[in-house]
This record gives structure tokens, sequence and C-alpha cells, in this order.
């Protein structure tokens, strides 16, 4: 596979996790001077925005004045939603200065733009809007206009815009609230959560990007940006992705027909799983471990559950099975060995399980809209985009993390962060040679 270019908006996370519980606590009211200057820098923006077109629409490139002022726009508003959303602990300046908070926006220097993409750039903004109002909310990642004409973004933690399609919790907020609570207890953000959002920033200032004319590069979705800056929990249920990122036009199409004898039989299994999970409650919580047999029950219907949605859903292609089989599908659920479990998160498993059933819900948005944008992809090229398939991917890896705590196969909490941990290489030292080096004698 050819080497994919940086995108020319990235996001750098430099931050520890350490959070002041003061300053967390009353996060809102520290904020309410930037709630201010947002709003008039916004306003700014709209009428800056409309210059920008027409002037890449002209000349093929932004001016470099209106592009330094846009670009420390969207690197503000990536500042000030990473403090509101818990994403940082540093009060924010006010200038959107480069390399100035630990979650910052990099944006490379302005380059030749395609006028065509420019004349109607609002109209091909509307996929990765709809993405970004389930993922971060309507004004996660700035506020402003192309093609003529404007939008503009509310950034209040506890606004509207929080909000994605259909009055939907956004996921990044949901994480945020999930975040305060862990913060005020502990002292520090969870990393899953922090990088949740510091994901959802990324894709929220590539957005703005694209949108107020910074870059013709589509915004990237993919979840695995930016990677994890620390090492990412192991977890006894981990999925699978051997997609091939191949779709069938006819069965596409199609797909949610093809699924009805697949949603039957999820039902008709699910009523034998909620009656056995009675039993599987009573003997972990006397035992302190799941019966062989019901854990090899739950392990199939949860692989069944995943192959199935998998399939509905675009991120893979298949027609599954019926029996929920190891390594029957491209995407599959791998179930570590039945260990013992501690009686007391057994005893409050469906209360401590509340958390992660909010956030899967939120995750539940940015799946639908990605599946739904999937649908018209795979239709028009019989392939499906590799970041369209890996959200879909991160948020069934979620999910199936979820039903297995809730289904008792674990008392390990799902990991919420959205990309793996890559160890950084190491630059090793040149080997010297001669005439630097004496050369080894022979024998």
């Amino acid at each position: 596979m050819a080497a994919v270019e940086p995108h020319p908006i990235r996001l750098v996370v430099e931050d520890d996790l350490a959070r002041s519980r003061l300053t967390v606590f009353f996060r809102l009211l520290l904020a309410i001077p930037h709630l201010i200057w947002i709003t008039l820098w916004t306003i700014a923006m709209v009428l800056i925005a409309i210059v920008n077109w027409f002037a890449v629409l002209l000349t093929g490139r932004l001016p470099g004045g209106l592009h330094d002022f846009t670009a420390a726009y969207v690197r503000y508003t990536t500042h000030l939603n990473a403090y509101l959303y818990l994403a940082a602990n540093p009060y924010p300046g006010f200038l959107g200065t480069p390399g100035s908070y630990p979650i910052d926006a990099r944006i490379e220097e302005p380059e030749r733009q395609s006028r065509w993409k420019t004349a109607f750039r609002i109209f091909l903004a509307l996929p990765a809007l709809l993405l970004m109002t389930t993922l971060v909310g309507a004004g996660g990642g700035g506020g402003g206009g192309g093609g003529g004409g404007g939008t503009t973004g509310d950034t209040d933690f506890g606004s509207e815009a929080a909000w994605g399609a259909g009055g939907t919790a956004s996921a990044v907020f949901v994480a945020a609230i999930l975040a305060w609570f862990a913060i005020l207890a502990r002292g520090y953000a969870p990393v899953g959560l922090r990088d949740l959002a510091a994901y959802g920033l990324r894709y929220a200032a590539q957005t703005f990007g694209y949108v107020l004319l910074l870059t013709d590069r589509y915004p990237n979705v993919d979840p695995r940006e930016p990677p994890a800056t620390q090492p990412t929990p192991e977890k006894p249920v981990r999925l699978r992705v051997e997609d091939d990122l191949r779709r069938s036009r006819l069965t596409v199409f199609f797909r949610l027909l093809l699924a009805i004898p697949h949603f039957v039989w999820l039902f008709l299994w699910g009523i034998a799983v909620f009656l056995a999970l009675i039993v599987g409650w009573f003997a972990t919580l006397a035992t302190g471990r799941l019966p062989d047999a019901l854990h090899r029950f739950f392990s199939a219907y949860l692989r069944y559950e995943i192959h199935v949605f998998a399939f509905v859903l675009l991120v893979a292609n298949p027609f599954p099975g019926f029996t929920g089989t190891p390594g029957s599908y491209p995407v599959d659920v791998e179930i570590g060995p039945r260990e013992p479990q501690n009686r007391w998160k057994t005893l409050f498993r469906l209360f401590l399980a509340i958390p992660a059933a909010l956030l899967n819900s939120a995750l539940s948005g940015p799946l639908y809209v990605a599946a739904f944008l999937g649908w018209f992809a795979s239709l028009a090229l019989a392939r499906m985009p590799e970041s369209l398939r890996n959200l879909g991917a991160y948020v069934l890896r979620y999910s199936a993390q979820f039903y297995a705590y809730l289904y008792l196969l674990t008392d390990s909490y799902p990991y919420s962060g959205p990309a793996e941990y890559v160890e950084p290489e190491v630059a090793l030292e040149p080997v010297p040679t001669w005439p630097d080096a004496p050369p080894e004698p022979s024998f």
C-alpha cells in the first residue's frame, strides 16, 4: 500500500493526565471569559470565512494573513474545547498561539487548493460536519462558513453544541461528563476518555480547517490518529479485523433486508441469554467464577452479535453464520478464558456498567453515521473507505467489551480509548565506518 501523506492539520497531545480538582469543579465558571471571547471571534470569523472563499476561488491559495488569522482561530477553539472537555488541565491563552497548550493543533503553511473543491466546499463538507456533530457536537472545533455562506459554532460545554444529530449527546460530551466525576474522585483523567476527547477534537479541527479553507484535504475520521500517548491496558476481550474493504454493491443495497433472519435469531437467542444471565450472576457471586458452560454460551452470543452488526453496519462484507463460531468472520471478537472475578464487582455489576452504557450509547451516533456514509461510498466504489471502517471497528470493539462486562464474561472494565499505543521508534546512532573508525582485525 502506498504511504499516505500526513494531514496538514494534526493534533499534538502532550498532556500528563494530572488534573486540579478545584479547577475541574469550577471549569465552566472559569471559562466564562473565554466563552465571551470566542463568541466575538466567531462573529469576525464568519465574515473572514466569506473573504477566504473568494480569495481561494480567485487565486487558488489562501493569502498568508488570512491563513494565519484562521489558523489561530482553529487552534484557539481546539485549546478552549480541550480545556472545557477536560482533555487538558492548564488555563488556555486567548490568542491560539502555536505550541502554547498541551493539546495543540499543528497547521501547515498554506498550499494551492483546487478551485472546484473550493466552489462546492460547503456542500462537500456536509458529511464531515454530520460526523463531527455526533463525535463532538455542533460547535466542537470552532465555527465559521465557506462557500459564500456561514455556519456558526457554539463552544459552550453545557449547551446544545455538545449534542449531536437528533438530540443525542455527542461521544466527547459524554466522555467529559464521565471524566469530570473520575477526576474529582482520583485527581487525574482516565487515559481512554482523554484520548477519545483528543480524537474528537482532532477531527473537529480538521473539519473546520476544511470548511474555513485552511486546506482542501478532507478530514480523516480514522480513530487511529492521533495514536495513544501511553500504553493501553491489555483487555481479555479484543476485536480482530481482517476485512479487505471490498464490498458487494448488491448485498450492500439490500443489507437490511438480508439481515432480517439474523435479527429474528438475535431476539430469540437474546431471551435465552437474559434468563441464563440471572443464573450466571448468582453462580459468579457464589463461586467467584462464571460456570464454564455459561461462559461458552455468552461468548458465542457476543461473537454472533458483533458479526451481525459488523455485517449490517458495513464494517465487514460476508454474510455471517448463525452460531458465533470463533474465527468464522473477518471482524471477530477474541475472548479470553474464564478468570476469577471480584464478587463486589459482580454484586453491583448493573450499576457499575451504567457509565459504560452511556458512552456505548453515545458512540452509536458516529457508528450509524459512518455506516450511512459508507453505504453510499460502497455503492459508488464497491469499497468501504478505510477510515469509516476503522471508526466502525472501534465502536464495535468498545461495544464488545461493554457487553462482555455486562454478560459476566470478565470484570475488566471496557477501555474507551480509540487508538492502540504504538511504541515510539528509538533512533540508533550511526555506526562509524572506515576511515572514521579503524577496521576490525581479520583472522
